[in-house]
């Protein structure tokens, strides 16, 4: 899917590019002319990602930085802007969960995965912004996942922080209408990545395992992304939900 446009002369910032929807969002969008800053926390993937890339002739970076370390954030997007000067696109696709009931997690279990998945949004953005307000454009896409529409039992931590995305996603969109920057937070089903702790089988506590033709690609998640960021500064999507087709019908 394509809207048209192409990024050359555009910065996007992916986080979690080293690995899953991450790093296929950052080639995605690498590929319509974009330079990329890639954000992870580890930096042998992160830059074997960046010399992939660049050897394909695109400008990437990688940033290690932990996503719960607020000052690492700063470092981040302060290195980011200082070698390029801009910020138009922010992906933020990391996550991570910790899994248990609700009233035997732990409380630093509880509050690295809200750091991770929805304080690290509300930074970026918060970073990223005054750089998107100057140039008068910018998109951020907030990837939550079909846990931000339905809660399971023994995943508390993860479904409340990507709960808290679509709260976050709709009131950045709201503000930033007259500065051109728009928030669209996606919903994606089961994808075929190496972190595949959220199919549907496993959360309704079924011992199945999904063939791959049964997972979203991360690429096809990626292809509405790179979408999201090309369309024409009039179009807004809001919120997305993509799921394969066997678990039509979430949420």
């Amino acid at each position: 899917m394509e809207a048209g446009r192409r990024l050359e002369d555009r910065v996007a910032l992916v986080t979690g590019a080293s690995s899953g929807l991450g790093r296929a969002t950052a080639s995605a969008l690498a590929r319509t002319g974009a330079s990329v800053v890639l954000m992870a926390r580890s930096r042998a993937e992160l830059e074997a990602t960046a010399d992939e890339l660049g050897g394909d002739g695109c400008s990437a970076i990688g940033v290690a930085a932990d996503l719960a370390d607020a000052s690492a954030l700063e470092g981040a997007v302060r290195d980011a802007l200082g070698r390029f000067g801009r910020i138009d696109v922010l992906v933020h696709a990391a996550g991570t969960d910790v899994p248990g009931a609700v009233v035997e997690l732990e409380t630093a279990d509880w509050d690295r995965v809200q750091a991770v998945n929805v304080r690290a949004a509300f930074l970026l953005a918060k970073l990223v912004w005054p750089s998107m307000r100057a140039h008068g454009a910018g998109t951020i896409v907030l990837v939550s996942s079909v846990a931000g529409r339905r809660g399971w039992a023994g995943a508390g931590a993860y479904c409340a922080s990507k709960f808290a995305l679509t709260g976050l996603g709709q009131a950045l969109n709201a503000e930033g209408r007259d500065d051109g920057i728009r928030t669209c937070v996606l919903y994606p089903g089961a994808m075929a990545t190496s972190w595949g702790a959220w199919s549907a089988a496993e959360r309704e506590g079924r011992d199945e395992t999904r063939p791959a033709a049964e997972a979203l690609a991360p690429e096809q998640v990626a292809d509405l992304v790179v979408w999201l960021a090309t369309a024409p500064p009039e179009v807004v999507l809001n919120e997305a939900t993509l799921t394969p087709l066997h678990e039509q019908g979430w949420p």
